[in-house]
């Protein structure tokens, strides 16, 4: 009765204090927006929702999860099973061992950071929403009626004093024969005792009302450690992301050098080491600002005799840096020499490269003291 009637405007109602109500609101925050996370976040990990309601419901049930294989576990699968059909032998078929095991292992990879975030980071989230707020709303339900009996007890309190002062004022009888007047009482007396009964009542309410506004006061407090503790498992959802990511980052450097060096294998010139075509080749600009070394005149090569002056040009351990024309240049991943007329690199080294005429445009000389070698350029960052 008493809810309906505030719904209607015709009773009045106890408001909580500022902080009370910066506390609740606080509270209705941190619940909405940790169940938004938490839904994006398994969305993050499991973009299949067929997959994620097979989970949930397995987790309902008690049930454990079946292991399930990750798209690069499976298209691992898939590329080894293809070379197994096409020839391991062959330049496709190691080209597709090769990047199948790359694919494995970033599947691998994404299996433990799936781990690692739903233990650290899923898993508190979803206890704080099936744990402490389910207590919290229990409590904030019983505030909510221990609020409505106080204000009914003051809404029956404020009537029994306006009938006592009415009846005080106007006695609702006037007796004159004597065998009523025996049986009949006063109204004011009557209303007094009403009065009485009341104000008991509204002590007991307002008693219990004050015990659970503290109960529920200080589990909105305990927010504040929520926060704190949600914030640590976000530090170690950021960490495991970021260890998944440099895992993967590494074993495509990896992958991209052995596809590099074996690239003339692998479209049937196995003499050719030039890696494969990169995403960012030598800028147009930077080739044209490297300094360019007195074009050889080649000399035509005739059946049976060597080519001497272009087997000179090209050889890097016999060819000297021209007089001008040198570049300084910043080595930017890790290489591996694949024979001795190449120079093998370390990431953020400076070494000092120029071209010569008849080169492959992919590849410069570099020196780094008294190492010389050819280099491929797009591990290289020319400086002006």
């Amino acid at each position: 009765l008493q809810f309906t009637e505030e719904k209607l405007g015709q009773a009045e109602k106890t408001e909580l204090d500022a902080h009370f109500e910066n506390l609740l609101a606080r509270a209705d925050f941190t619940k909405n927006w940790t169940e938004k996370i938490l839904r994006q976040t398994e969305v993050l990990l499991q973009p299949n929702p067929s997959a994620r309601v097979e989970e949930f419901l397995y987790e309902k049930l008690d049930r454990k999860v079946p292991s399930r294989v990750t798209n690069g576990e499976l298209l691992a699968q898939y590329m080894t099973e293809a070379a197994n059909d096409f020839g391991p032998g062959t330049p496709y078929g190691k080209t597709l061992i090769k990047v199948g095991e790359t694919q494995r292992r970033l599947g691998a990879a994404e299996r433990d950071f799936i781990h690692s975030a739903s233990i650290n980071f899923l898993t508190p989230l979803r206890n704080f929403l099936e744990g402490d707020w389910r207590t919290i709303s229990k409590e904030r339900r019983i505030l909510q009626n221990r609020r409505l009996d106080l204000d009914a007890c003051k809404a029956r309190l404020k009537k029994a004093k306006a009938a006592e002062a009415k009846a005080a004022a106007v006695p609702d009888f006037q007796e004159t024969r004597p065998r009523n007047y025996v049986l009949s009482a006063s109204a004011s007396a009557l209303w007094s005792d009403e009065v009485e009964k009341a104000e008991q009542e509204l002590r007991l309410t307002q008693t219990e009302f004050d015990r659970q506004a503290e109960v529920t006061r200080l589990l909105l407090e305990g927010i504040s450690s929520t926060h704190v503790n949600h914030l640590r498992c976000l530090h170690e959802f950021v960490e495991s992301q970021t260890n998944y990511y440099a895992q993967c980052y590494q074993y495509m450097l990896d992958l991209q050098k052995q596809l590099g060096r074996f690239s003339g294998t692998f479209v049937g010139n196995a003499e050719s080491t030039s890696p494969p075509p990169a995403a960012t080749s030598l800028p147009a600009v930077a080739a044209a600002t490297l300094p360019a070394v007195p074009t050889i005149p080649v000399v035509p090569t005739i059946v049976g005799v060597p080519n001497t002056v272009a087997e000179s040009v090209l050889n890097p351990n016999e060819v000297k840096p021209p007089a001008s024309g040198t570049r300084k240049a910043r080595v930017l991943y890790d290489y591996e020499a694949a024979d001795s007329t190449e120079l093998a690199l370390l990431a953020d080294e400076m070494i000092t490269v120029y071209s010569l005429p008849g080169m492959d445009p992919d590849w410069l000389i570099g020196e780094r003291g008294n190492q010389k070698g050819k280099v491929p350029v797009t591990y290289l960052e020319l400086l002006s």
